[in-house]
Parts: structure tokens; C-alpha cells; sequence
């Protein structure tokens, strides 16, 4: 068995139980038994200072596996808006502070956005994963876009 497809479990580098369920639906039928932290809980929080995506992807990923020795993903994401010269970016979560909060956030996006017209509101979501094996080395890295334009009233659950 020489990669990926020998894995019949993996952990998601997170206790976000939606983040959880989402990963279960796309591995369902594969034979791969998806558990986030949750399934640990004496595991600490991953503190994510990396400055990109990547780096905090791979270091969830390889810390966790290493500490649990079983094949992990570590996953990062966030909104790029080019008018704010890629601003929230890594921030995204926590855009407007602690705790985290959607809305905030939103609305701290929005202000930001004042006075900045339609055609200058271009941005990108972007998702981040890195799958490293029960050792902590990275085996697998993958990254996704989606473009779009911010808009100021919310749409959308």
C-alpha cells in the first residue's frame, strides 16, 4: 500500500462539527471513516500564525498526525478581496476580532467596502488542504477558488 488510497480513516484537523459532516458527505461511499477532534479531546487547539493558507493547512495537518498517528487533513480558508490587497485572507475567521463571529465580520467587511464601487469589489474564497500521513509529513496538497464579487447586503444561508 504505497498512498492515499490505502487510508480507511481520517482526521480532520478540526472540532467544527459542519466542517465534519461536510467531509463525511464527500468521503461517503469511499470506505474512509471521517473523525474530527472532537474524537480527541484532550488534543490542544492547532494556534494558526501561519501567514498563507498553506502554512496553517499543513501545520494542522502534520501536528495533529503526529500527534494522534493517524492520517490527518488540515484545512484553511478564507476570503481574498483585491481592493484590500487580499485583506481578510488568513484573518478571515476573525476579520473583526474575538470571538469569531459571521456577522461581524461581515459587516466589518462591508464598512470597509464604503464608497469602494461594483466593479472594484472583485474576490476569491479560497480553500486550503494539506493531508499529511501518521508520521506528520505532508503526502497530499491541494488548493480551490472560487471568484466573486462582495456585495453589501447578505444572500444566502
Amino acid at each position: 500500500m504505497s498512498g492515499l488510497e490505502a487510508i480507511s480513516r481520517l482526521v480532520l484537523a478540526s472540532r467544527n462539527a459542519k466542517k465534519c459532516a461536510e467531509m463525511r458527505d464527500l468521503l461517503a461511499g469511499r470506505g474512509i471513516e471521517v473523525v474530527g477532534l472532537d474524537a480527541f479531546p484532550a488534543l490542544p487547539e492547532v494556534v494558526e500564525d501561519g501567514e498563507t493558507f498553506a502554512e496553517n493547512a499543513r501545520k494542522k495537518a502534520a501536528e495533529v498526525a503526529r500527534q494522534v498517528s493517524q492520517w490527518t487533513l488540515g484545512e484553511d480558508s478564507g476570503l481574498e478581496v483585491d481592493s484590500l490587497d487580499g485583506a481578510p485572507g488568513v484573518y478571515s475567521a476573525r476579520y473583526a476580532g474575538e470571538p469569531s463571529n459571521d456577522l461581524a465580520n461581515n459587516q466589518k467587511l462591508v464598512v470597509a467596502l464604503a464608497g469602494v464601487p461594483s466593479e472594484k469589489r472583485s474576490a476569491r474564497y479560497v480553500c486550503r488542504i494539506a493531508v499529511a500521513d501518521p508520521g506528520g509529513e505532508i503526502r497530499l496538497e491541494c488548493e480551490g477558488f472560487c471568484r466573486g464579487r462582495i456585495v453589501d447586503e447578505p444572500r444566502g444561508e
